[in-house]
């Protein structure tokens, strides 16, 4: 499923009851980095199940690559910095990886080689074009089906069926086994070690989002590997946060410039939830659902930048976006972790979406508002196949009021 389908699915549910570095300095014992100049203005470049990129599989070597200068040239055109690759959608690579098979989304086949090194090309034309490739991955989820066998022979889900769970019709690696954690920060830090990116980009998806009436099945892991925790939800919680310590630390090891950087669902926890949440009453918090204590990361300085998704107008009841935008500066505020917006481009336009995304000065009005506070450092839009379409005009609009001469990304 694209990231913009499960966000409809998921969001849905908002509602309650029915209703989605450069220098460091120490400071307190931990790095915080340097406040620097600069805005990002990205767009997110998505591959799982073709939803940007390849329009379809099995194009020709020149027709992928020339679609995907297509998008990058767009992105210069927009006066954007960055693109965020989607480059490991689904335990899967888009470059030669030693751990994992090529991506199906390429040839249409899981493990067959597409003739190119599609990340490797794209990091050398977004720089040749002054774009910062941020490379995006997505640590567990497996696949969007729940037939290991559909998985090409070699997939090392296949070969370690004991680290996969089966979740909601889906695959995924349990966040609860040490050799997972170690496996997969092995498979992303392979693209880090060979190409010069940017940055390293994780999503929303940590444990998988709650489905209605299923139990994600860790109880061995959690009798092997539980012990000192009587919570279960602290254990899950205390998993992902040693993946993002972890993996924050190996990174600057191999690549001491490449940033770290995550993209959360935009509500931490509810303020009926803790005194600590936002004003929101969303159905899903990423503290309790999703176990990713996003909060924490930044107020630990962990990561570079964390861009929640708003994905929601100003005024809309169960998550305002004029009361994310105050909630998330005064969590980035005096941390030195940058904050970014992550903003849905995908809804401007969409007569699925309510009237404020009707108008094409919605993400306008949002930057707009977002100018007052000075802790968000850009945007980011989801997503390139719409930054290129524009069906209303909505990015026309941004770039018009707010882009009109180039910057260079905060470092």
């Amino acid at each position: 499923m694209s990231r913009r389908a499960f966000a409809v699915t998921a969001l849905s549910t908002l509602v309650v009851g029915g209703g989605t570095a450069a220098g460091v300095a120490m400071a307190g014992g931990e790095p915080k980095r340097r406040h620097a100049s600069g805005a990002l203005r990205g767009m997110w470049l998505a591959t799982v199940a073709n939803r940007d990129w390849p329009s379809k599989a099995g194009l020709t070597v020149s027709q992928q690559r020339a679609e995907l200068l297509t998008h990058l040239d767009t992105a210069v055109k927009r006066r954007l910095n960055a693109v965020i690759f989607q480059v490991r959608p689904t335990a899967d690579a888009l470059w030669p990886s030693p751990y994992e098979p090529w991506s199906q989304s390429l040839t249409g086949v899981q493990g067959q080689d597409p003739g190119w090194d599609p990340l490797g090309t794209a990091v050398k034309e977004a720089h040749a074009r002054g774009l910062e490739l941020h490379a995006w991955f997505n640590p567990y989820r497996i696949a969007n089906h729940a037939d290991p066998t559909k998985l090409v022979a070699s997939h090392p889900a296949r070969k370690n069926p004991d680290w996969v769970v089966t979740y909601g019709g889906k695959l995924y690696y349990n966040p609860g086994l040490p050799e997972v954690r170690a496996f997969v920060q092995d498979a992303m830090l392979d693209a880090v070690q060979k190409y010069a990116v940017d940055a390293v980009h994780w999503d929303d998806y940590f444990y998988p989002y709650p489905v209605a009436g299923q139990v994600f099945d860790d109880d061995a892991a959690f009798a092997a590997h539980g012990g000192g925790f009587t919570d279960r939800a602290a254990w899950r919680r205390d998993n992902i946060d040693k993946l993002v310590r972890e993996t924050a630390a190996r990174i600057k090891k191999i690549r001491p410039g490449t940033q770290f950087g995550i993209s959360p669902f935009g509500v931490w926890r509810n303020i009926a939830t803790d005194s600590e949440g936002s004003d929101t009453k969303a159905g899903v918090q990423t503290y309790d659902d999703l176990h990713a204590d996003t909060r924490k990361w930044v107020r630990e300085n962990w990561i570079d930048y964390i861009c929640p998704q708003i994905y929601w107008n100003i005024g809309f009841a169960a998550a305002d976006y004029a009361k994310l935008i105050p909630w998330w500066s005064e969590v980035a505020r005096g941390s030195g972790t940058k904050l970014y917006v992550g903003e849905a481009l995908y809804k401007a336009g969409d007569p699925a979406q309510p009237a404020a995304w009707q108008d094409a000065a919605e993400l306008s009005k949002h930057l707009t508002f977002a100018k007052d506070h000075p802790e968000v450092r850009g945007h980011v839009f989801f997503s390139a196949r719409e930054v290129g379409e524009d069906k209303i005009g909505a990015m026309a609009r941004v770039v018009a009021d707010h882009y009109q001469k180039p910057v260079k990304p905060p470092r």
